[in-house]
This record gives structure tokens, sequence and C-alpha cells, in this order.
């Protein structure tokens, strides 16, 4: 049973190695950081976030796709896993939300399962939101700071200090944030079918099989910063847009701000009760909210430093993404369970 888990360890490795190089990205990338410090500091962040609040996320994509079988979350895990991984290896930022939500989506075509497009449709245009969010939040939080430099001076050994500080606070919420919304797109297909069972801690404390999962899924995506996630830092720290470091804060505050957003039922209950609307709890894309940031300060700055062509290839990553996942994903459900004899729904 528990070979089939590691699909889902295959894909955290994955988004590891892409989407959770994104919080410390910028900060390798401009030299603050060194790599093995963010990394540790990514891995640990990230189990702590997906444990802790890694549920939100995961009952929107158990509506969108009620994976009923352990074979069939093995498949659709293991699809968008591929996924991932061939953009990874062209040195693309691709989404792994998008990679997980086509793949569920080849799930719901192959079992007959009715996709509640209601749900979808939420989906959907948090693709659409999440980089438009963190490019606004990157504007307004740059001209927040450039305000403070204007009227506090400091000198620049001392604003280089601070920086690498700041750098690593936001660096940590991001992880923290990226573990508790992401968290969802690596374990979130086998909650319904999961294999784990509840146990008992200290006599009174209880861990759930779900956030067993969640924890599984954590180091899943702790090993992937360690192993793989160097190259697309470099991408996204250097090769998109030239940064400074106080940019490269400016960018990891609005993307940790922006992930966490989608993934705190607090946040969700407390806007709801002053009677703003409900914000959609759905695993977003760390890559999408980086890119949306940066190019937030280049459109500030006037946008003379920006890679298009670059980025033109990362867009096209993102559209391309969900439809590649469900084709693997079709194609697999029918290799095994007409090639193999194994039941993928139920």
């Amino acid at each position: 049973m528990f070979f089939f888990l590691s699909s889902g360890a295959f894909l955290g490795w994955s988004l590891g190695a892409n989407d959770a190089a994104n919080v410390f990205g910028t900060a390798v990338g401009t030299g603050m950081i060194k790599f093995r410090t963010a990394a540790v500091l990514a891995s640990l962040c990230v189990v702590v976030g997906a444990v802790n609040e890694g549920a939100g996320g995961t009952e929107t994509l158990g509506d969108l796709g009620n994976i009923n079988a352990i074979a069939g979350s093995f498949t659709v895990a293991l699809a968008a896993a591929l996924t991932v991984t061939f953009m990874t290896k062209m040195k693309l930022p691709v989404s792994t939300s998008q990679a997980v939500v086509g793949a569920i989506l080849g799930w719901n075509i192959f079992s007959g399962y009715d996709t509640d497009y209601s749900i979808l449709s939420r989906i959907v245009g948090t693709w659409i939101l999440c980089p438009v969010l963190a490019a606004l939040f990157a504007i307004g939080i740059y001209k927040l700071v450039k305000f403070g430099l204007g009227k506090i001076k400091i000198h620049l050994l001392t604003l280089d200090a601070y920086t690498r500080i700041g750098l690593l606070v936001v660096g940590m919420l991001g992880a923290y944030s990226l573990g508790a919304n992401n968290v969802a797109n690596v374990v979130g297909m086998f909650v319904p079918a999961s294999p784990l069972s509840d146990i008992t801690l200290f006599g009174d404390v209880t861990f759930t099989g779900t956030q067993q999962l969640f924890f599984l899924g954590g180091i899943a995506i702790s090993v992937g910063i360690f192993t793989y996630s160097y190259r697309v830092m470099q991408t996204v720290g250097k090769d998109l847009f030239r940064l400074s470091p106080e940019t490269a804060f400016i960018i990891v505050a609005s993307h940790s701000l922006v992930l966490y957003l989608f993934a705190s039922e607090g946040l969700r209950d407390f806007f709801m009760s002053i009677g703003l609307a409900e914000i959609p709890l759905v695993p977003v894309s760390s890559s999408q909210a980086i890119v949306g940031a940066i190019l937030g300060i280049a459109l500030i700055k006037g946008a003379r430093n920006v890679n298009w062509k670059m980025l033109g290839g990362i867009s096209s990553g993102w559209v391309t993404t969900p439809v590649i996942a469900g084709v693997i994903s079709y194609v697999s459900l029918f290799v095994m369970q007409n090639v193999f004899d194994l039941s993928v729904f139920n």
C-alpha cells in the first residue's frame, strides 16, 4: 500500500526542486544568502507550514476530483510529477498547481466523474489573480520601502545587514506559506483513499492520518529543495530580471503574502466576519507569485531590464502544463487499469 505513496513523494521532490526554490531564489541569486542556509531554513518551515495549515487547499482539490482509489491517486500524482520534472529540466519555473489540476481533470475524464466547474473556475481564476496580486503587493511595498529610505538615513553597511535579515525572515515566511498552501498539491489526491491511520502520541495528542500525509509531503518537498532547486533559483533570481538585494526582499515578501492569503483559514474567516468576500483556499503557484512580483517591480522601474523572451517561455509553460499533465494522466490511468489490472477509481 505504501508503494503507492511513492509518486506523491516524487511530486513533492519535484515541487521542492521547482516551486519551493522561489522563496529564497532572489536572495540566493543576489548573493545575499548562501544556498545551503536557504535550503535548511526553507525545509524546516515548509514542513511546519504543511502540518499546521495544509488542510484548506486540500479540501478544494478534493472538491474538484474525489479520487477514491489509491492506484488512481498514485497515477495522478505521478502524471503531475513527470510534467513538473520535465519543465524543471527545461529550467522553467512551472506551476505545480496547474500540473496537479490538469492531472486531476485527466482522472475525472477517465473515470466519468463529473467535474464541478464552479470549483474549477475558482481555481483557474486564482491562476490569473495570483500574479496580479503579487505585482500589486510588490508595487505597494516598493513605494513604502522607497519612502522609508528617503526619510531615514541609513549607512550602506547597516542597510546591507538589515536587508540580509529581512530576506531571511520573508524567506522563512514564504517557505511556511508554501508548505501550508502547496502541500495540497503533493498529497491532496491521497487524502480520500489514505492508507494511514491516526496515531496517538504522549497519551492525548492525536496525529491524524491526514497530518501524517502532510508531514511526509513536507519532507519530500525538503528533499527536492536540497537536491535540485539551485538551477531554478538562478533562473528566477538572476536571469529573468536583474535584482538588487532590497528589490529581492520586496519580491519575496510579496510572494509570501500572496501564498499565505490563499492558505490561511484564519484570514478567510476574519475577512468574512467583517463583510468582505471569501478568499478561496486554493493551492496557487509559487512560481506565478514570484514572477508576478518581479514584473510588478520591473514595470514600476520602466520594464527596461526584463528578459521578455524568457518571460514568454515561462508563460507558455503555464499554458501547456495542465494540458500535458491531463494527457499523461489519462494515458497512465488507461495503462494502470488495462495493463496492470489495478482499479484506478471506485
